[in-house]
């Protein structure tokens, strides 16, 4: 049998998964490393744990393909990542990943003075500090001895092509998430070098998702069970992947993902700028680009509610063998819809779209003596699907409107939470019972660029049955009510958002 290898590398884990050449699973593995926050705003990886859980995971995935060939091996990787590495390829920091905000004073300073939005304009890459083009603003103005030894800039995914056949490539895909490459040209930006003060020369070669690369080092293919001539191709992407993987790449079909984080976009076959600078605009590949809005604040807000507010709960589950979110959403679940009047923003972690501030804050609104735990884990999961929708907005004002909703990524698996979005959208919500839509993305992706298929088109075919969720009309008043104050609130609450930052940034331990 004939095998392909999808690899998902996550902004908390890698998971690798090995497909038969229909789509269909045979065996994967997830491996974990840990987010190091320890500083304020910091959100950082290790390249070590990243690699060891990359090659035990594929070592752990190829034995399950004893009786076959591998034909390739296609990535997902996590979007707006930089490492700095010297001239002899030691890095010189850890992976520095989109959820790191360090960089809020000089992308303020870029959106002020006109240049972020000029630059925007032409890379499609909101000016955020997730990006790249913030992060080495940072690093020149306040880690010189860094940015002034790097002589190589890399990403997650490329930090493995580089170790595993000395590449030194970006795709792209992941390169129209760094704000330095410009989408209309597809090569780096010169206002954006001249800005960060970097050169081409220290960035990765541009090149096309379907790029193939060969010849990997022999120590690490016998580690890994792969013959050294085994094609990896670059892939794109995990958001791009996550349209591509739920077959959500027609005209208005929007893809709904919440992982850690979360996002909603659309497949366009042009590059689309919002003159409001709230949307993206990411590669899938030339002949598709994915326009949408991207959220810091998914399953890890759910997380933090389990974690801080039902330890108890948590304790329970793991005693009777449930899954603890499960249980949590049952305890929602007997909430009405809109958690009688509490309203909860989930920026815990600032927020990108759709308001673009690394200084924001979660809150809950309107708690009152008749609200209990029950009610604010409701609040929790409707803030996150009311704060998407407000993406949704704005998505719409530069695609036009959504026609269909077609949901992935952890919050998928919830009965409770599929009910919310289609509840809150007023709009049918389609959950596909592939769940490792990135991965099986990227080898849709792997089976185009070895010419074995001619167009992304047959995922439709492997993705199987989906289940949908209709919108009950019950709900629609809470909702209706609620929704404008909710979106007001968050507009109001900006104008305090740096006032309280600041304050943790001065008293909160470094």
């Amino acid at each position: 049998m004939d095998y392909l290898i999808g690899v998902d590398l996550g902004t908390t884990s890698t998971k690798v998964v090995l497909f038969d050449t229909k789509g269909h699973v045979i065996a994967s593995a997830n491996k974990g490393y840990k987010l190091y926050r320890d500083a304020p705003d910091m959100a950082e990886e290790d390249l070590d744990e990243i690699w060891e859980a990359f090659t035990d995971a594929m070592a752990q995935v190829t034995r399950a393909a004893k009786d076959g060939k591998i034909l390739g091996v296609s990535f997902s990787s996590a979007m707006h990542s930089l490492i700095a590495f010297d001239a002899d390829w030691q890095p010189l920091t850890r992976v520095i990943t989109w959820a790191d905000a360090r960089a809020v004073k000089y992308t303020e300073e870029l959106k002020s003075n006109g240049i972020g939005q000029e630059i925007y304009s032409k890379t499609g890459t909101p000016i955020h500090p997730m990006a790249p083009l913030s992060k080495l603003l940072w690093l020149k103005n306040e880690h010189t001895d860094i940015y002034n030894n790097a002589v190589h800039y890399l990403g997650i995914k490329e930090f493995l092509f580089n170790r595993l056949f000395g590449a030194n490539k970006m795709d792209y895909s992941i390169a129209s998430g760094t704000g330095l490459f410009n989408i209309f040209n597809l090569d780096w930006d010169e206002q954006a070098l001249s800005v960060t003060g970097i050169t081409k020369e220290q960035l990765p070669e541009p090149v096309d998702p379907y790029t193939i690369e060969t010849g990997m080092d022999p120590q690490y293919a016998a580690e890994m069970g792969l013959d050294v001539d085994t094609p990896f191709i670059y892939g794109a992407g995990d958001g791009p992947l996550s349209n591509l993987g739920v077959n959500a790449i027609q005209p208005g079909v929007a893809a709904v993902t919440i992982g850690t984080s979360g996002a909603i976009r659309v497949v366009t076959d042009a590059p689309k700028i919002d003159p409001k600078g709230r949307t993206f605009t990411y590669a899938l590949d030339k002949d598709h680009w994915v326009v949408g809005g991207p959220v810091n604040n998914g399953g890890d807000v759910f997380r933090w509610a389990r974690d801080n507010m039902f330890d108890s709960e948590k304790s329970t589950a793991e005693l009777l063998g449930i899954d603890s979110y499960d249980l949590l959403t049952e305890i929602a679940s007997k909430i009405p819809a809109g958690a009688d009047g509490l309203l909860f923003h989930p920026y815990l972690g600032g927020e990108r779209a759709p308001i673009w501030d690394a200084n924001a804050r979660g809150s809950f609104f309107g708690l009152t003596h008749n609200h209990t735990r029950a009610h604010m884990v409701r609040a929790v999961l409707e803030g996150i699907i009311f704060n998407i929708y407000m993406v949704s907005l704005a998505l719409e004002e530069v695609v036009g409107d959504l026609s269909a909703i077609q949901a992935t990524g952890g919050f998928a698996r919830s009965p409770l939470w599929r009910q919310m979005a289609a509840d809150i959208f007023e709009q049918p919500v389609t959950v596909p019972t592939a769940f490792e839509s990135g991965a099986l993305a990227a080898t849709v992706m792997a089976q185009k660029a070895l010419g074995l298929i001619d167009n992304l088109e047959v995922i439709g075919d492997m993705i199987g049955e989906a289940n949908t969720y209709q919108p009950n009309p019950e709900n629609y008043d809470a909702y209706r009510e609620l929704t404008p104050i909710f979106i007001r609130l968050s507009r109001q609450l900006q104008t305090e958002y740096k006032a309280i930052a600041d304050y943790q940034r001065t008293h909160i331990e470094k």
